[in-house]
């Protein structure tokens, strides 16, 4: 088949070109949204007369019958044709003759192709969006059923105050739960109709867009011919809510990385999700975790990578954006991937409740409580803080932890402390206190998944 631009040019293009240029190697991922997208618009070229209605028929069953071939595996992809969109109309052609010229009539590559990646941005959008929806519901479950597990909470990466393990949990689900609602806000900008903007000044033709729209679901259709073209706003959005997404992902892998370890001894991960050593016998890697951490990676090379090439681009199109493509399927491959892996690893590992629990009383976790147990004594909280700061000290001096002191040993630093002191000092009565709201004591956890459900349905 002659190229779209035989008539203008005299010398036929390089082999060489053709190879470097081409993008069917990978575009060939959108025939279905292209077949979709050039279905609709052969009927509204059809309903607004500007083709014959039988030809419009007949481009539309010749499309169906390409549909199936694809989809059965029966069609043959040139790279000599450049792109999909070209492998499609040279089929459709070969298929129902010259009346399948007809089919780019109001149409260039530039629309066409934001239409294609719209479309498939969708689908891939909302398909994540029922993947985190799972993954949320799982870790909801999981809180819910160890609801009452205390651990010790970190800051700094070290023992800080003690936390429901549910607490722990349900920080993750909230921040999918953001992601969620970024993804989800971002659809209303990718589900914009751009076909009708042509190569970049629209048609003297009388189409109607907002036929094609309603055809294909779209919520609006773009308002600026040249902007419609230039557009890859949508592509970034998604890259960059993906990379957040990706963000939260690394942080719960490298939670399960530390928690797997000897050290930490928090968890133990299903062999299903594990490795092994080829030198070690004994070994028994995160692998998985692991990759999810260097992902993580892969997306934010995929935001940058498409943020470095919009960023220099004149109006309207530029070839250089035929390089957005790849980034974005690499990303949707990717998280759908990792969404798809994650809940089942977080459902099969086992939790060694003893050793969680045991650590949460060391390190002086509750110091915070006994300061606070001073300022509802009358005093100042510079002044309490202080105060804790030096039974610490002695502690730590002495060899002792804060339950090993009797109460004249509590008294020499302050006249003001009590025998009840003795009720702040365990980790169970420290999480129990913490009742504010989204705080981590067992009622506040109980009412925080509440509310998670609710808004999960």
């Amino acid at each position: 088949m002659k190229k779209p631009w035989a008539g203008r040019f005299t010398v036929k293009t390089s082999r060489s070109v053709e190879d470097y240029t081409e993008s069917i190697s990978f575009d060939k991922r959108l025939w279905k949204y292209d077949i979709e997208g050039s279905i609709a618009h052969a009927r509204m070229l059809s309903k607004q007369g500007i083709i014959p209605k039988r030809c419009g028929s007949r481009i539309v069953a010749g499309l169906r019958e390409i549909y199936r071939e694809i989809e059965e595996g029966r069609f043959r992809f040139s790279a000599e044709l450049e792109d999909i969109h070209m492998n499609i109309e040279a089929a459709l052609i070969r298929k129902v003759g010259d009346v399948g010229g007809m089919l780019h009539t109001a149409r260039s590559r530039n629309d066409q192709v934001s239409l294609d990646l719209r479309l498939y941005l969708r689908a891939s959008v909302r398909e994540i969006l029922v993947l985190l929806t799972d993954l949320e519901t799982m870790l909801t479950d999981m809180a819910e059923t160890m609801l009452g597990v205390i651990i010790p909470g970190y800051t700094h990466t070290q023992r800080a105050q003690p936390v429901l393990l549910s607490h722990h949990l349900m920080a993750y689900a909230q921040m999918f739960d953001r992601d969620r609602a970024r993804l989800g806000d971002s659809l209303r900008r990718i589900n914009v109709l751009p076909l009708g903007a042509c190569a970049l000044a629209g048609t003297s033709m009388p189409v109607d867009r907002q036929y094609v729209a309603s055809l294909l679901g779209f919520d609006a259709v773009s308002e600026n011919s040249m902007d419609s073209v230039a557009d890859r706003d949508f592509a970034l959005e998604f890259l960059s809510c993906a990379a957040v997404l990706m963000m939260h992902v690394s942080r719960i892998a490298e939670e399960i990385i530390l928690w797997s370890s000897e050290e930490f001894g928090f968890i133990e991960l299903s062999d299903a999700f594990t490795t092994g050593s080829s030198l070690m016998p004994q070994k028994k890697n995160p692998d998985v975790a692991e990759l999810m951490r260097s992902k993580t990676g892969r997306v934010y090379g995929n935001l940058m990578s498409l943020l470095v090439i919009m960023k220099g681009l004149p109006l309207t199109y530029n070839r250089d954006m035929q390089e957005d493509k790849e980034a974005v399927f690499d990303t949707v491959d990717t998280v759908t991937a990792t969404l798809s892996i994650l809940p089942s690893m977080l459902k099969s590992m086992s939790f060694r409740i003893e050793r969680m629990e045991n650590s949460s009383d060391a390190a002086f976790s509750t110091a915070t409580d006994i300061a606070e147990y001073l300022v509802k004594k009358g005093l100042p909280f510079r002044t309490a803080h202080e105060i804790t700061g030096k039974i610490v000290r002695f502690c730590i001096d002495k060899g002792k932890r804060l339950q090993d002191l009797d109460i004249s040993a509590y008294k020499s630093f302050s006249p003001r402390i009590e025998k009840d002191v003795f009720d702040v000092i365990d980790a169970a009565a420290s999480v129990n206190a913490k009742k504010s709201y989204g705080g981590t004591s067992p009622q506040s956890v109980r009412a925080q998944i509440g509310r998670f459900r609710k808004r999960l349905k």
